[in-house]
């Protein structure tokens, strides 16, 4: 198909379009896509700035093909004002690259005691709620915020702990963790909070997603409850699928996340989940840490890595193995978060604003530190060979990304 965009919007799509354009690419052998959305980021402004700005986390974005992401409100101070998304929302406009959707808290100061101001963080430009990075433990203040968020109709994106299980764990509680001498993390703090979840979520009838599940256990309470009619969603992100606790071996601090990564098992029915539905959303939890940070012993190096720059090639390597297809894997990326937002992207068809990833679905290249445009380089994929990137991007009708290159604005 050809697709014709005038100004901010989609003008024309169809099998042939001529004469209409004063430009033209040509994207014979590539993928056209809706912009792809990452519903989950860490951009570390304000407070952390030595790991990442707006600037450089929306750089490493749009380089990842991403046309808009949503940040988690774990900064310092916490984003829990209004203020505070009108903040994020102003300085992607004024930086001109690519969308922010903000994330605000669901409790003040991410302490689990007071709820904020729901109303206020969607006139600020709110798109969801989380106290990601801090699970909410107390279950009655989570079923105020189900409740109370039904009235804004915002989604609550829970991060599942046990806080009593996690228990000052650094990697998947196993063999491995057992052979290192590490405390490990069992699957159970994070579906034991699942399950309860499911429960708060049926009983206030108030929408809740998932964030990075890592674990078959969760993944078959999810799909009990999704088969069960409960309005929940969920998501994962590419080291879950593609990587073991076995990357924990010689201590390397770059595969230290958490959740952790778990088991061969756990990763085949994350695949297993993408296909069938259980998992709506392909995510990357890009957390940026400074070297000096991860260059630490394995017990007291923070969790988190990078991944706005390696999503999609990894991400493509599902389609290599025949794990999903192209449209189901651009679902993932694209549509199914918007609908996860309620925001009104995800799909190309005329008058929609103009977002756009151009993929090369048969582009090589090696993940090199040197290269990325994230200031902090804690990816556990570095000297990977990848195949996919994204060579051009269209937010709102601006051509952001050509050639594989940022487009100055």
């Amino acid at each position: 198909m050809d697709i014709l965009i005038e100004k901010d919007r989609i003008k024309e799509v169809a099998k042939k379009i001529s004469g209409k354009a004063d430009k033209e690419i040509d994207a014979k052998g590539k993928i056209v896509s809706p912009g792809l959305i990452d519903i989950h980021v860490h951009l570390r402004q304000p407070g952390f700035e030595y790991k990442e700005t707006i600037e450089t986390g929306l750089k490493a974005a749009l380089k990842g093909g991403f046309t808009g992401v949503c940040p988690m409100p774990n900064t310092y101070p916490v984003s829990d004002r209004r203020s505070d998304m009108e903040f994020l929302i102003g300085e992607a406009k004024r930086l001109s690259l690519i969308r922010i959707w903000p994330v605000g808290a669901v409790t003040l100061k991410q302490e689990g005691k007071e709820l904020t101001e729901f109303g206020e963080l969607k006139k600020g430009g709110a798109v969801a709620l989380s106290d990601d990075g801090r699970p909410i433990t107390n279950s009655n203040i989570l079923r105020r915020a189900l409740q109370y968020a039904r009235k804004f109709d915002l989604v609550i994106m829970a991060h599942c702990q046990d806080e009593s299980l996690f228990c000052g764990g650094c990697m998947n509680e196993g063999f491995i963790s057992t052979r290192l001498g590490l405390p490990g993390i069992p699957v159970e703090s994070e579906s034991a909070e699942v399950a309860r979840d499911i429960q708060l979520a049926d009983m206030t009838g108030g929408r809740l997603h998932f964030c990075h599940i890592s674990s078959k256990k969760s993944l078959d309470l999810i799909r009990q409850a999704k088969a069960q009619g409960s309005q929940v969603t969920a998501e994962t992100c590419p080291h879950y699928f593609h990587l073991t606790d076995e990357s924990v071996l010689h201590y390397n601090t770059n595969a230290k996340m958490n959740p952790p990564l778990r088991t061969k098992a756990d990763v085949d029915a994350i695949k297993k989940s993408l296909k069938d539905g259980t998992l709506d959303v392909i995510s990357t939890d890009h957390a940026p840490h400074a070297e000096s940070e991860k260059d630490a012993e394995f017990d007291k190096a923070p969790f988190g890595i990078i991944g706005l720059e390696t999503s999609l090639a990894l991400s493509l390597k599902l389609v290599e193995e025949k794990a999903l297809s192209i449209p189901e894997l651009v679902r993932k990326m694209s549509l199914a978060p918007a609908q996860v937002l309620k925001i009104d992207r995800g799909h190309l068809s005329e008058n929609a604003i103009a977002d756009i990833t151009v993929i090369d679905p048969s582009y090589e290249w090696v993940v090199d530190k040197e290269k990325f445009e994230s200031k902090s380089k804690n990816s556990p994929f570095l000297g990977w060979k990848m195949k996919g990137r994204a060579t051009d991007v269209f937010v709102e009708g601006r051509h952001v990304l050509k050639n594989g290159e940022i487009v100055s604005a």
